[in-house]
């Protein structure tokens, strides 16, 4: 029996030998993992905001395709925080589209972000936004502790999968101290007495969701999504005294709510819960896109032309101080969409689109080209007169009439035509084109940079971009320039004896007459004077007035001189005091009026305004001598020197006179 009893408690100490070992092995594993954590990067969406994140610093993973125009970026190198992560970090160049890791650091709040384009992402202007960051390449540092799970702003986690390491945000207990509680509520049951509610702005969608980017509902307008709306409810109540004196608060909850993308109660009536953009500055142009809706193009490449124009319209940034966008749709009859006043930002212009159906019918582009030179770019439509007037035409294949002679027109009436060839006809199918070379035959210029040719619906979007650039490039859309707008216009009047107080004034109402045909401002079409006998006299310069009225007023008021007739002298003052100061890029005109033979040499002078590049304009009325009019009037001379026997007949050479300015003007070369 005592030998039974001595082999069971042999068993029993072998067996607790055996678990202290395994015990002392395991707690030394335990150990050695907790001295090496691994660090997990967390992973987000393409379309996560920065101001969702409560994180002040920290590294996330990026997936690809985060390119995409739908995803906005607002700023550049400093980004405001209600743009999206990953697409900021690919404008910054930190990543391209394949994804990768970064690192984000939450900055201050800017007064104004600037939008640029950059490795292939518009990113968009901002007036202001209370939280900025800023994205690199940067390596965890040795010391610092990055967050291996992201905090976020909203219970619902825009998380990357399922199962994703997140958490909600959760308030850190400070020792001895009690601090007002902060609750998540829904609106309805509270009083301004018992709460004091701040509307949020709604979660960005979690992945798989269509919806590429959020649109706050209207005021007073509950849906069955109310549950991704909260309002914060602070409740006072009395704070104990500090046990530690020393000590700092860890947490404030009003900063963390800032963080967090919460609008202060003080803020809520001056600042948009979504910013609204007014638009590039830098790419103030007003803009009409004519799209193909013929029966040819097809349902599905109907569909592919709208999400183009969906594209171009987020990448434009529109906005009342930058560009403004309009549609026509044409098959056998053109028909406005929507013009340029419709809507003013590009969420509600994609909304727009997205709503078109397709019309059908042949595929007349020169018909359409003709309506929105009529009536598009008019006031009542929304054109700002200041912003250049531009028009893409969308074309499937090629036109069923014909575009040249309202092409023309169009650029005569200073509208900047684009055209967008797509799938256009290959050599077997020209003999079947009503006019071969239709695109260079409507665009403004043909130097290549009106025109894009797409192979292919499929690769249309990567023309996205270019059309974009050059439609932006305000500088060089040469057809804003026109006839009536682009000139800087010297009177040169003749005040001798000769001419008579009453025949005086009939002159003046004659350069009054020719005067108001024109485009009058500071960068538009400037208007001087000078008054000669045989001494000269600046009336006014092209920097005196700015304004039509003005300018016809001041030709009221200009005095009558009398005395010889020294043309030659005049034409030298008037190249020395009007066109010295005229601008580089304005077209130099000098209309020149007299009734008399000159009593100094005009020939000198006359070469002297030719070599200048002052086209010279010669008038003539009863004694004026016909030779020397065409020795002033700029070659060839049957164009430049008119002739009439009385003043009273004066007033029918305007419509020759402008006529003749605006046929040499559109006679320059296109290329």
């Amino acid at each position: 029996m005592g030998i039974v009893v001595l082999t069971m408690k042999a068993s029993v100490i072998e067996m607790f030998l055996v678990l202290l070992v395994t015990g002392i092995h395991s707690n030394k594993e335990m150990t050695k993992k907790v001295k090496k954590p691994k660090f997990n990067v967390p992973q987000i969406n393409c379309d996560v905001k920065a101001g969702k994140i409560i994180n002040p610093e920290f590294f996330v993973k990026c997936p690809a395709g985060c390119q995409d125009p739908k995803y906005h970026v607002y700023g550049t190198a400093v980004y405001a925080s209600y743009s999206s992560v990953c697409a900021a970090a690919v404008h910054r160049g930190v990543l391209d589209n394949s994804g990768g890791k970064i690192l984000v650091q939450k900055v201050a709040g800017q007064s104004g972000y600037r939008g640029s384009y950059s490795n292939g992402v518009q990113s968009l202007s901002l007036p202001r936004w209370r939280e900025s960051f800023i994205v690199s390449e940067g390596k965890p540092q040795k010391g610092v502790t990055y967050p291996s799970a992201l905090t976020y702003s909203s219970p619902k986690s825009p998380v990357a999968k399922a199962g994703e390491t997140t958490k909600a945000y959760q308030k850190p207990s400070v020792p001895a101290t009690t601090v007002p509680p902060v609750t998540l509520m829904q609106v309805p049951g509270t009083t301004p007495a018992e709460t004091t509610h701040t509307t949020l702005p709604r979660p960005s969608p979690s992945a798989g969701s269509p919806t590429s980017s959020p649109r706050p509902l209207p005021a007073g307008h509950r849906s069955q999504e109310l549950d991704l709306w909260s309002s914060i409810t602070s409740t006072s109540s009395q704070s104990s005294p500090r046990t530690n004196p020393g000590e700092t608060d860890l947490w404030k909850p009003g900063s963390v709510l800032l963080d967090a993308g919460f609008v202060p109660k003080e803020e809520l009536s001056t600042q948009s819960l979504e910013p609204v953009s007014q638009g590039d500055p830098n790419c103030r142009v007003d803009l009409s896109f004519l799209i193909d809706g013929s029966t040819s193009i097809g349902k599905r490449r109907f569909r592919i032309q709208k999400q183009f124009l969906v594209d171009v319209a987020q990448a434009l940034d529109i906005g009342p101080a930058g560009p403004l966008m309009g549609v026509v749709q044409y098959g056998d009859n053109p028909a406005t969409q929507f013009n340029l006043k419709t809507h003013m930002n590009s969420r509600d212009v994609k909304a727009a689109i997205e709503k078109i159906t397709q019309r059908g019918g042949l595929s007349n582009v020169g018909r359409a080209i003709s309506s929105v030179t009529k009536s598009f770019f008019s006031k009542a439509n929304g054109n700002r007169g200041s912003a250049p007037n531009v028009a893409v035409v969308m074309v499937d294949g090629w036109p069923t009439d014909k575009v040249e002679e309202a092409s023309r027109v169009a650029r005569e009436s200073g509208i900047n035509i684009f055209f967008v060839t797509i799938e256009g006809a290959t050599e077997t199918e020209k003999q079947y084109m009503m006019e071969p070379n239709f695109a260079n035959k409507a665009v403004c210029r043909t130097n290549g940079f009106y025109s894009l040719s797409v192979q292919s619906w499929f690769s249309l979007h990567k023309s996205m971009q270019p059309l974009v650039k050059r439609v932006c490039d305000t500088e060089r859309l040469a057809c804003s320039k026109t006839c009536l707008n682009s000139a800087d216009i010297g009177f040169v009047i003749d005040g001798s004896s000769s001419v008579g107080t009453g025949n005086f004034r009939t002159v003046l109402q004659f350069v009054a007459n020719l005067s108001k045909e024109f485009e009058i401002s500071d960068t538009d079409t400037r208007i001087g004077a000078v008054q000669y006998t045989y001494e000269q006299r600046l009336e006014f310069g092209f920097e005196a007035y700015s304004t039509k009225p003005d300018i016809l007023n001041a030709i009221k008021r200009v005095g009558y001189w009398s005395g010889g007739t020294s043309t030659g002298a005049a034409i030298n003052y008037a190249l020395e005091q009007l066109f010295q100061k005229s601008k580089p890029n304005k077209r130099k005109l000098m209309i020149l009026i007299t009734d008399g033979k000159s009593y100094d040499d005009i020939r000198i002078p006359a070469m002297a305004a030719h070599h200048k590049g002052v086209i010279t304009y010669a008038i003539g009325v009863a004694w004026a001598a016909q030779d020397e009019l065409e020795v002033i009037a700029t070659h060839p001379a049957k164009d430049h020197a008119f002739f009439v026997d009385e003043f009273d007949n004066l007033y029918k050479s305007v419509p020759k006179v402008i006529q003749n300015i605006c046929t040499e003007f559109n006679s320059q070369p296109r290329n």
